[in-house]
């Protein structure tokens, strides 16, 4: 376990340790783990290429291209508690990280207790992440992985989305006037994607103990009624034809 401070002029912190492991142990997950405490404002490519058995926690906001390329691993981005207060007093929540967050990511964890910038999530292929509010573009390109959005969303997400799903709550009713409908669709999830859902949001609140997370747990009925689960359009008709094969199986 280790800590340090950090500022916007340290660039790219743990590709020097990432790539020293793939090195040793290439794909393998290493024996042990190193977690690695931050806080301060990061600079650019925060957690870039991070593997298996690192965690690095940020108390402070990170730039842009956090969690780029992030093959394993887990990053926590948390404000200073008196900040968390102060912002979930007055209704609002505080701004993170920067834009194109898991540009690339093969794999990996990232938690974000606050919003991100525009094309959060942007050719994510394995990633999973929770954020709480993301700018326009979100999930662009993404081919698999999961995001979980507890907070507002930009314009045009979706774009260019093959793969990988995406949980939106909304309890604003404004994803659908904000979604690229070319090719994916938002629907209301199952029971099996609800349970998933709250695993990640309960997840969440654990690693990053945010206000928002733990009020959705707490009425987590209202919460899944506003909460929908945008996919790939063949993959809303393959599980749509699921459902009505057992409906009919039951009948």
């Amino acid at each position: 376990e280790l800590e340090y401070p950090i500022c916007n002029s340290d660039r790219t912190v743990g590709a020097a340790l990432s790539g020293a492991l793939a090195l040793e142990f290439g794909s393998t997950p290493p024996p042990g783990s190193a977690l690695v405490r931050f806080t301060g404002s990061a600079g650019q490519s925060f957690g870039a290429f991070l593997g298996h058995g690192i965690e690095f926690e940020l108390t402070g906001e990170a730039n842009d291209y956090v969690a780029k390329a992030m093959a394993g691993g887990r990053i926590v981005v948390r404000p200073p508690a008196n900040t968390f207060i102060s912002w979930h007093e007055a209704g609002g929540q505080p701004v993170l990280a920067g834009n194109t967050c898991l540009y690339g990511a093969t794999g990996g964890e990232l938690y974000i207790a606050g919003s991100a910038g525009e094309r959060f999530g942007v050719r994510n292929s394995g990633a999973t992440a929770v954020v709480e509010g993301v700018g326009d573009h979100a999930c662009e390109y993404m081919t698999g992985g999961t995001v979980v959005i507890l907070g507002p969303v930009g314009y045009n997400l979706g774009a260019g989305m093959t793969g990988g799903e995406a949980y939106v709550w909304d309890p604003g009713s404004r994803l659908a006037a904000r979604l690229n409908a070319a090719l994916v669709e938002a629907v209301r999830p199952d029971g099996e994607h609800v349970e998933e859902l709250r695993w990640l949001v309960e997840r969440h609140f654990d690693l990053t103990g945010s206000p928002r997370a733990r009020a959705l747990i707490d009425d987590w009925q209202a919460t899944i009624e506003q909460i929908w689960h945008v996919l790939p359009v063949g993959r809303v008709d393959r599980i749509e034809a699921a459902q009505a094969g057992r409906g009919g199986a039951a009948a």
